[in-house]
């Protein structure tokens, strides 16, 4: 019969319980139940065995077998100065403590001469501390060269056999305790011991050693002299509160519960006073050890086999303060972040052991090293692993400076995987640049702000990939680097590198298709247009105005350095001047060519509607926005957008910009109106942008009615606000074919006429 157990005292958070109910299930499936499953149901962790209740907790009592935790090459592990901690386990004769006495001897077999070293050490540091000798005689003994020389000496050949220990454990180790040293250390190419933030340094934090606090709390749980290792008093009330979080009195007060369980670390503001305690059941400590067993490092190294190689422990990956509300710079240590998968299937303890030994994720060929590649690569990925989520968590300096294991929030797979997603590839090489210029020494504080920023909306993006606004959000973050950029910060970045057109499509999913958006894919992709006639004088894109890139010829679409150019006439601080002014500055190139003409024409699929028009016109749309929204997609990679375009769906309302304004629209175009040269006036433009509307549409009159085009227009006058929203309605390109609808509708009889360009 089966029996399914809600373990209500394993949780996700902390880590101690999530450690914990992997030590459940690694245990019981071991040593008792081989067909044990476990999954994750909520915020508590199920346990599907043969063992029912009262079995399972006899088991932990009675039949728990522990995994020989040694650590011989620490300090505190119990192996040196005589420490009591591994005495009443040494002398105990259960048969349940056999295989920690094996690991224990199999360490001492190793250590004769290292022994030996210490204490040749310590007996030459307490020559010093002799009873009879005074303060000055102590101070001179210290300051004596002979004395120096013996305590470097002995020092030297105690650290020289420390460094050969752990290679010769590695050679000589099998059985469990092997498995406890493959957790919480690796070697690299160079012999060299490397140790993944989960078990510290080797299974010690700081002054912290784990194998030693693991030997006394089990010296607590259970009866060392029984012959069989009977539990003490208390373990009955320790297991039920491990296993069923039932309120268990007798907590041991005082004792050291690492960086796993923050909450009963005590210290300061931790209890109703100004200092407590710790609190900590043993087994809660016993247990999560266990579970720790499970997380096996490996050496990795960088393709490019430059760099040095690290552990790398399962979903462990460096730190980064974004994706969660407390992040703050400090965040990023050198210790890193852990992700710790959720799944909600029922798993044995192999396919849990196969789903750890393959927690390693990549981007393309790229292994992940941050946890922003690590959502991208878990949110493509989908439950193809059968993760539902992660819970995050960093190994971070928090009160004080004690190495805690925060928790920084929950992440869920997707249900589905986006294809959307794989526009993210465009910023590959990009994001790794713009890091290292916001990490550097004299990063500006803004620039560390917006990269801050860029990261907190990817993050987002990955977690809701159909979310427009989410993608529109990326895109105004990009832009805001690049509004850093050209204040002189973050050259080495830089700029936003070609974007695939999914963005547009992703950046329009739902009622994320706004006049803002489709008014910014317009204003970005505009042109010179370039016909037969036109080619040898075509101008750059717009994007130009904005970013100081190399010359009139340079490739948007590259990554090379921003370098200084003409025609920057974009600030980026007000919409509408952004635009008047790129109307301004077009009007004067032409000039500059021989052409009366406004070379902004739209590109394919990327034209403005009337509708839109209307309502900027109306003062219905945020510029400010739109003309950010516009930085951004100017990076997108022209070619790709001429031979498969995205193109976003126009609103279904009819809304008409005013006839007036329609007039001068149409005395700015970039190609002929009928065959017909209007000649483009740059004081229509400079008369909207000083208020003087009339004055503006007295001259657009004068210049159709020259070339024999009727208007049913005879005067116009507006406010100064609204004069400046006529002008910089004029950024945003239009096609033919709106410009004939708009010929017909100011000039009813001209209805026979077609434009060619």
């Amino acid at each position: 019969m089966i029996h399914i157990h809600a373990l209500d005292g394993c949780a996700p958070t902390p880590l101690a319980h999530y450690l914990k109910a992997l030590g459940i299930l690694r245990l019981v499936a071991e040593q008792k139940d081989p067909q044990a499953r476990g999954w994750w149901q909520g915020e508590r962790f199920r346990l599907a065995t043969m063992l029912d209740r009262d079995q399972l907790e006899r088991f932990f009592l009675d039949a728990y077998e522990p995994t020989p935790l040694i650590a011989p090459w620490n300090k505190g592990s119990g192996f040196y100065n005589n420490d009591p901690a591994p005495k009443p386990i040494l002398n105990s004769t259960a048969n349940r403590f056999q295989r920690l006495r094996d690991g224990f001897r199999a360490g001492q077999a190793l250590l004769g001469e290292q022994i030996e070293a210490d204490d040749r050490v310590r007996s030459i540091k307490n020559e010093t501390k002799g009873k009879g000798l005074s303060t000055a005689q102590r101070t001179a003994l210290r300051n004596d060269p002979e004395y120096k020389k013996r305590l470097a000496d002995a020092e030297r050949r105690f650290k020289s056999l420390k460094e050969e220990l752990i290679p010769n454990c590695r050679l000589a180790w099998r059985g469990p305790h092997r498995e406890w040293m493959d957790a919480a250390m690796v070697l690299d190419d160079k012999g060299v011991p490397r140790f993944p933030a989960l078990l510290g340094t080797g299974g010690n934090d700081g002054r912290l050693d784990f194998t030693n606090n693991f030997m006394q709390r089990l010296a607590e749980t259970f009866n060392m002299a029984d012959p069989v290792g009977t539990p003490s008093a208390m373990a009955p009330r320790w297991i039920e509160g491990a296993l069923w979080q039932a309120t268990t009195p007798g907590y041991q007060s005082g004792a050291s519960v690492g960086q796993y369980l923050p909450g009963s670390a005590g210290g300061a503001n931790n209890s109703n006073g100004c200092m407590a305690d710790s609190l900590l059941n043993p087994f809660d400590f016993l247990l999560m050890l266990e579970g720790a067993v499970l997380f096996h490092a490996h050496a990795t190294r960088r393709l490019n086999g430059l760099s040095a190689s690290r552990a790398a422990a399962p979903f462990a990956i460096s730190a980064q303060s974004a994706g969660y509300a407390s992040a703050g710079e400090a965040d990023e240590s050198a210790r890193g972040e852990q992700w710790m998968p959720l799944w909600s299937q029922p798993v044995t303890l192999t396919e849990l052991q196969r789903l750890l030994a393959e927690g390693r994720a990549q981007i393309g060929a790229r292994a992940v090293r941050e946890p922003l590649d690590l959502a991208r690569a878990v949110a493509r990925l989908g439950v193809a692993r059968g993760i539902d989520g992660f819970q995050r968590y960093g190994y971070i300096e928090r009160n004080g400076q004690s190495n805690l294991a925060v928790p920084l929030g929950r992440f869920y797979v997707p249900r589905h995987v986006s294809p959307l997603l794989g526009c993210l590839d465009d910023l590959n090489a990009w994001l790794p640049r713009l890091r290292r210029e916001a990490r550097g020494n004299i990063a500006a504080t803004r620039l560390k702000q917006v990269e801050r920023k860029l990261t907190e909306s990817l993050f987002a993006l990955t977690q809701h990939p159909d979310d427009g606004l989410r993608w529109q959000t990326a895109l105004l973050a990009l832009a805001e680097v690049e509004s850093v950029q050209v204040t002189g910060s973050g050259h080495g970045a830089g700029p936003i590198p070609a974007l695939r057109p999914g963005w547009v499509r992703a950046a329009g999913q739902g009622s994320a298709n706004s006049a803002e958006l489709r008014l910014a894919l317009a204003f970005a992709l505009q042109r010179w247009r370039q016909g037969k006639a036109y080619a040898s004088k075509s101008l750059p894109d717009v994007r130009r105005h904005w970013l100081p890139l190399k010359g009139a010829r340079y490739d948007v679409n590259s990554d090379k350095r921003l370098q200084l150019g003409p025609g920057l006439v974009m600030s980026g601080r007000k919409g509408e001047d952004d635009a008047i002014a790129v109307v301004g500055r077009r009007l004067i190139e032409a000039s500059q060519q021989g052409e009366h003409r406004l070379p902004l024409a739209a590109d394919r699929h990327a034209s403005a509607c009337a509708a839109d028009l209307a309502a900027v016109l109306e003062g219905q749309v945020d510029l400010d926005r739109t003309l950010a929204l516009a930085r951004a997609l100017m990076a997108l990679n022209g070619p790709q957008w001429q031979l498969a375009p995205e193109p976003l769906t126009e609103p279904k309302g009819h809304d008409s910009p005013d006839d007036a304004w329609v007039a001068i629209r149409l005395a700015l175009l970039p190609w002929p109106l009928d065959k017909r040269e209007i000649g483009a006036d740059p004081a229509i433009v400079r008369r909207l942008a000083t208020g003087d509307t009339a004055g503006a549409v007295m001259l657009t009159l004068r210049r159709l009615r020259a070339k024999g085009i009727g208007c049913t227009v005879r005067a116009a006058s507006t406010d100064s606000p609204t004069a400046r929203r006529w002008a910089a309605a004029l950024a945003f390109p239009i096609s033919p074919k709106a410009a004939l609808a708009f010929l017909k509708r100011i000039d009813p009889s001209d209805t026979n006429r077609e434009f060619r360009s």
